[in-house]
């Protein structure tokens, strides 16, 4: 095993990490290794979909998806192929926060990895063909999703929980929003979001400190200096004790429910994390899935999670089941979420909890591109470097009575909102 595949169980990950900055800025977050003569690198932009605009949804993320269909001299075809003359690869995405992008190559070939990810950020072409072509993909995509019950329990719960606001509306867009979308839509947002003030960037493997700040300089000095960004404000979610049931004539119902959840910063987070697992983080040991599917059998797979977004924070968690079965699932589900917050977990729960979520956390740092990957999550998130070594700290240090005040906060009175999919009965 290379040392890079051991960083998850060496005894400081920080002090792996160089931050690199190029002549005008642009800073990283590196691990350098030479085990294995690869790199990774991720990045993001602190814009992602919430920042569409009125009556086209969807426009955020048709834009990441345009970014590597084709750029500068070179077509949808001809970028394509120089990437996989190489081996690269590269991707973008977007989600309600963030603009990110993911790049993969031989060290060997790394000049002409940054060229071509600095061609796709800077001179992106948007040409109208591949601009028809992927609108037609994702209208396809939404015409899939509107007889999908996941997919439909979920834009109901969002625009339940957020009515009126940017994190309410589909980021994948409509039927009726996605074709409307422009070109001059399309450019403009990746002008007005992809800035270097809202960038971070994480790169793992065979490439020099040096080298990168030169590689920095030349793909991302380019871009804007400040993003123009609307405020979004911050939003706790509404409709706390409803139930909204979306129709589909399917004899199982998916059912979608949650919560306020804690900020990522909130000094019980920690404590909110061991007593979420608890709860439904574990495969096994979680109490949904031992009285929701062991005891009753009422379905095959049930969970919970923390869910942190700039601008809100949830507890959220999902099951599916027989419609004739909804009701009683509820009501071990409520019940649950009621008792733990009441009472909070056992000292052997807790015990197991924080055992788990810090035994677990070297999974995370496997390989490189999972370690960019939590690198950039970390600075997204407004953490420094130090918090690679401090989350299991954090985690172990957490009391039976810190279990007990976060489990209050987070599940409350165990109140939810809930949305379901199907045709459930008995509600």
């Amino acid at each position: 095993m290379n040392e890079l595949s051991q960083a998850g169980l060496t005894p400081s990950r920080a002090s792996r990490v160089q931050k690199v900055t190029s002549p005008s800025g642009v800073t990283a977050w590196l691990v350098e290794d030479y085990a294995v003569p690869i790199i990774a690198v991720d990045f993001a932009f602190r814009a992602g979909a919430a920042q569409d605009p009125a009556g086209k949804f969807g426009a955020v993320m048709l834009m990441a998806a345009l970014l590597d269909e084709g750029a500068g001299k070179l077509d949808a075809a001809a970028f394509h192929n120089a990437l996989d003359d190489k081996a690269i690869e590269l991707s973008f995405s977007a989600d309600r926060d963030h603009v990110s992008g993911h790049l993969r190559a031989l060290a060997g070939e790394a000049a002409s990895a940054f060229a071509l990810l600095g061609l796709a950020l800077n001179e992106p072409r948007f040409d109208e063909d591949a601009l028809e072509r992927v609108k037609a993909q994702m209208v396809a995509g939404l015409k899939h999703e509107a007889n999908d019950p996941d997919s439909v329990s979920a834009r109901a719960f969002r625009a339940a929980a957020f009515p009126g606001h940017p994190y309410g509306h589909a980021a994948r867009g409509t039927i009726d929003s996605v074709p409307g979308i422009t070109r001059a839509d399309v450019a403009g947002l990746h002008a007005a979001l992809l800035a270097r003030d809202n960038l971070r960037i994480a790169v793992v493997g065979a490439i020099s400190a040096a080298t990168l700040a030169q590689e920095l300089e030349r793909v991302f000095a380019p871009l804007a200096a400040a993003a123009r960004t609307r405020a979004i404000a911050a939003i706790s979610m509404s409709a706390l004790g409803e139930t909204r049931v979306s129709d589909l004539d399917l004899t199982q119902s998916t059912v979608r429910f949650g919560r306020p959840g804690l900020d990522l910063h909130d000094p019980d987070y920690s404590a909110a994390m061991v007593v979420n697992h608890v709860l439904g983080g574990g495969i096994f040991t979680a109490r949904l899935f031992r009285e929701v599917r062991e005891k009753r059998g009422l379905a095959y797979s049930v969970y919970s999670q923390l869910a942190n977004y700039d601008r809100s924070d949830l507890l959220t968690g999902a099951t599916t089941t027989k419609n004739e079965r909804v009701a009683e699932s509820l009501e071990v589900i409520s019940r649950e979420i009621k008792a733990l917050g009441q009472d909070g977990p056992t000292a052997e729960e807790l015990d197991k909890a924080k055992r788990y979520l810090t035994g677990s956390y070297a999974l995370r740092f496997d390989t490189s591109s999972k370690i960019a990957g939590q690198l950039v999550f970390l600075q997204t998130a407004g953490f420094d470097v130090t918090q690679l070594d401090a989350r299991n700290v954090e985690i172990e240090a957490v009391t039976m009575a810190d279990a007990r005040r976060a489990a209050a906060r987070l599940f409350g009175d165990g109140k939810l909102l809930v949305s379901i999919a199907g045709r459930p009965q008995g509600l």
